[in-house]
């Protein structure tokens, strides 16, 4: 398992994210055809640039799912159905604070009545 965390506003520094790219083709050429599963962690906070930033994380890192996290105070995450829309990238789990036990299994409906 590799975890990076790119502390979020990477998709607009050239060079970092020409760098990630890099570590994934490294990991390609390491591992041919290993199972590999990408998730981009989402603030539940992020507005449009969320888009953005899925847009770009998704060409250069192959994001195959989303973490949406910080869902515990009054952020919504409504973003996360544009991007999951648009991109046809599944959300995979929910963050509802900050211990290991507060991510969990994305559930659309619990998701859905939570947002309306």
């Amino acid at each position: 398992m590799i975890i990076i965390d790119t502390a979020g506003r990477l998709h607009n520094k050239t060079n970092l994210m020409n760098e990630l790219n890099k570590i994934g083709r490294i990991v390609e050429r390491e591992l041919p055809g290993v199972s590999k599963e990408v998730l981009l962690v989402l603030d539940g906070t992020t507005g449009q640039n969320g888009l953005i930033q899925a847009k770009e994380f998704k060409q250069i890192a192959g994001v195959t799912a989303i973490a949406l996290t910080k869902l515990d105070g009054t952020a919504k995450g409504g973003i996360v159905i544009a991007v999951a829309d648009s991109l046809q990238i599944p959300v995979k789990f929910v963050g509802v604070g900050e211990q290991a036990d507060d991510l969990m299994p994305f559930v659309p409906k619990d998701f859905v009545e939570a947002l309306i």
